[in-house]
């Protein structure tokens, strides 16, 4: 595998400012050292709640400023992201301490297993999609002999090709709102690939990840809280918080844990009566496939019931559909909900459906590069005018992030120069978190009272806290949900960061976690240690 020899940069960077007489290149000479890794600062969260502030004074509390709880938008305080939530918030704090008061607590670092954060953790980014990000980036790059022994000759060729699709090849510059019409056209050639079936790349929008494209949805589909989005339970909190804040309606959908996390229709059929017996107007259904948090891998024959089921109600289908590369399991394979739908012979006319993908996850995790794309297919022609108004107003999305959804799409090839490196990057990162998985899952169905579903796909693991009396009375003499005080207590024991299952809404009166399958494997081991000994200490301390 290449690498970029810092030297060689040097010395490339010095004969480019002779030539151009500029400085594009001089930055590469005097960079510092890079810092050891860190997790992320509280700075980088998007959405915070309101205890990130509660040490505030007094003072600013009665301040007379004319923004207060009171006066805002009371949609962003329904609004809650337990992913970044209070117990992320205590972790930053002893990150911090620990820094001064080493010898303080029975740990040396804060693992951070709460976030599907996968560099973050210590993943190395795939070097052909750098490469060409690189090349992209700083075109001067190109006009160098010496790229040629820096980078392989497929990544020259295919950052040729992708700025001669933008215009003036200049990668700083707004886009179409749609994103780049040449990378949306690679977009769809590897739809096409994965599907068996035609993609158009006017039905793709690129986004900042598939963030923006839910909320692009849900603002579409939602007027007021007599509209309804079926959500599963347990769910990805961006959909609570999405439908918060456009001032919609959950309508929640169990799956069911005991056989694996099944999504059964019965249970959507039911959740969809009671909640137009309420005078609530379901308007679509989302689907996460791969499950998060709950890692299942729907069975085609379950994805055609749901393509049915939208179908016979009238519903949006919103296919979140991030994790397809991370299924770990043989006896499943993903299939996008498009490719179920056309192969039952449902159309454009036939079935509204939209599906999100990102370069954050699956073996890639360029969560930082924001990118990813959403396609939308089965809205008339005036409706996709009103999308393209919506997504018009954020201008476009940043055009290092629409490259990477590309190439993601559109890997190297057999017989390319990049291909053999490439597979192996793939391959190991892949088969490194089927056996972190693996080795996690077992351990955690070994603790007493705990039972855990196999992870088949995604990047966590769900398992099911069976909490003692004195730990639920413990719990609410604290004002807290009993995983949440679970969780905080496993962090103050042993720096591991996890999220409580009452963040992402659960069968009421089951307890839950959800942990990240992320560390690297030499970390597993310490992970798998300190939480078994704090698990028998907190059952010893809580037993009844």
């Amino acid at each position: 595998m290449r690498r970029f020899v810092i030297g060689q940069a040097k010395k490339l960077a010095d004969q480019t400012r002779r030539r151009h007489h500029h400085k594009n290149l001089t930055f590469l000479s005097h960079l510092p050292p890079l810092p050891p890794f860190s997790a992320p600062s509280a700075s980088s969260s998007r959405l915070l709640s309101s205890s990130s502030f509660s040490d505030m004074s007094a003072s600013d509390s009665s301040s007379s400023l004319p923004v207060t709880l009171d006066t805002i938008n009371p949609k962003v305080l329904k609004c809650e992201y337990a992913v970044r939530g209070e117990i992320v918030n205590i972790a930053q704090k002893l990150q911090e301490d620990l820094k001064i008061n080493k010898d303080a607590y029975p740990f040396d670092e804060i693992i951070y297993c709460n976030i599907g954060n996968p560099q973050s953790l210590g993943q190395q980014p795939i070097t052909f999609f750098r490469e060409v990000l690189a090349l992209c980036s700083h075109t001067a790059l190109l006009d160098e002999s010496a790229t040629h022994g820096l980078f392989s000759s497929d990544s020259i060729e295919r950052a040729w090709k992708i700025l001669d699709q933008i215009p003036g090849k200049a990668t700083g510059a707004y886009s179409h709102s749609q994103g780049i019409k040449g990378l949306r056209d690679a977009v769809a050639a590897g739809m096409e690939a994965r599907d068996g079936f035609p993609a158009d790349p006017n039905d793709i929008f690129m986004t900042d990840g598939a963030s923006p494209g839910v909320h692009m949805m849900m603002q579409l589909l939602i007027s007021s809280e007599k509209d309804g989005i079926l959500c599963p339970i347990p769910q990805y909190p961006l959909y609570s918080a999405s439908i918060a804040l456009h001032g919609g309606t959950l309508v929640p959908y169990y799956l069911d844990e005991a056989s694996g996390w099944g999504l059964e229709i019965s249970e959507l059929k039911k959740q969809l009566e009671d909640a137009r017996s309420k005078g609530i107007t379901v308007r679509a259904l989302a689907v996460i496939n791969p499950g998060n948090p709950t890692g299942q891998v729907l069975s085609e024959e379950n994805q055609r019931d749901v393509v049915n089921f939208c179908k016979q109600e009238g519903l949006v289908l919103l296919a979140d559909e991030v994790y397809q590369e991370n299924v770990y399991v043989p006896d499943k394979k993903f299939h996008s909900f498009k490719k179920v739908a056309r192969s039952m012979g449902y159309g454009e006319k036939d079935l509204a459906l939209v599906s999100f993908q990102s370069i954050s996850k699956g073996y890639h995790g360029e969560c930082g590069k924001r990118g990813g794309y959403m396609e939308v297919t089965g809205f008339t022609s005036d409706v996709r005018e009103q999308i393209y108004k919506v997504a018009s107003v954020n201008l476009c999305s940043n055009i290092g992030g629409q490259i990477l959804a590309s190439l993601i799409m559109s890997p190297p090839k057999p017989g390319d120069d990049s291909y053999e490196s490439y597979i192996a990057e793939k391959d190991g990162i892949l088969s490194s978190l089927a056996k972190r998985a693996k080795t996690l899952e077992e351990a955690l169905n070994k603790l007493e009272g705990v039972t855990c579903n196999r992870a088949e796909g995604a990047m966590y693991l769900f398992p099911c806290l069976n909490l003692s009396q004195k730990a639920i009375a413990a719990a609410e003499a604290e004002k807290t949900a009993p995983d949440n005080f679970y969780c905080k207590r496993l962090l103050k024991a042993t720096g591991i960061v996890v999220v409580p299952g009452s963040g992402f809404r659960q069968v009421p009166g089951t307890w839950h976690f959800r942990c990240t399958i992320l560390p690297q494997e030499d970390k597993i081991p310490a992970i798998v240690d300190r939480l078994t000994a704090f698990h028998k200490s907190f059952m010893d301390e809580f037993r009844d």
